[in-house]
């Protein structure tokens, strides 16, 4: 099997993504880095809890989120990628539907977010400024539903798919010591 180490990795030009594809993907980064934290740190969100500074917040931040990944999906989609560094077959089929997995999942967050933001009656501002409109009416069960999806479910699975993406990125740099990481590094 021909691998490439990292000593040959800094020495021969490697195909990276594009400046575009490198900035969505880190924007993408301190966004759910972000969403994490300022999550894990709001109030739960029941009928009646007050609109405060944090949960304000987690809407623009979340649903800045989703402007990105619908623009990171769209960039996707009319740019090629660089070609892949020789990889098994079988982590070709793993590292495409992780990348698969991942983008449904940060589509599904804010997604379900926004209707539980909707249920509730809260207004949702990208980046705190575009405003979003309602996606269910005041008060809808499955507004509620979504928002227990959001905070219970989809949340672990995007966690459990992070860990995965970081572990298989650290784990190409450290052990296998190929190229795979430096495709998508801010010019390092």
């Amino acid at each position: 099997m021909n691998t490439v180490t990292v000593a040959e990795d800094r020495a021969a030009p490697v195909a990276s993504y594009d400046p575009v594809a490198r900035s969505l993907h880190w924007l993408t980064v301190l966004l759910v880095l972000a969403e994490y934290i300022v999550g894990s740190l709001m109030p739960r969100i029941r009928l009646g809890t007050p609109f405060v500074l944090l949960i304000q917040l987690h809407f623009a931040l979340g649903s800045g989120l989703l402007l990105v990944v619908l623009a990171r999906i769209l960039w996707r989609l009319t740019h090629r990628p660089p070609p892949p560094p020789p990889l098994p077959v079988w982590q070709k089929l793993v590292a495409g539907a992780t990348h698969f997995a991942l983008y449904v999942a940060l589509l599904l967050m804010p997604l379900a977010g926004w209707a539980s933001a909707s249920a509730h009656g809260y207004p949702v501002r990208a980046f705190g400024v575009i405003p979003f409109p309602a996606l269910v009416p005041y008060k809808a069960h499955v507004g509620f539903k979504l928002g227990d999806l959001h905070a219970d479910v989809i949340y672990w699975i995007l966690l459990a798919l992070i860990v995965m993406h970081v572990g298989a990125a650290l784990y190409h740099r450290l052990v296998k010591r190929d190229a795979v990481l430096s495709r998508m590094l801010p010019g390092w």
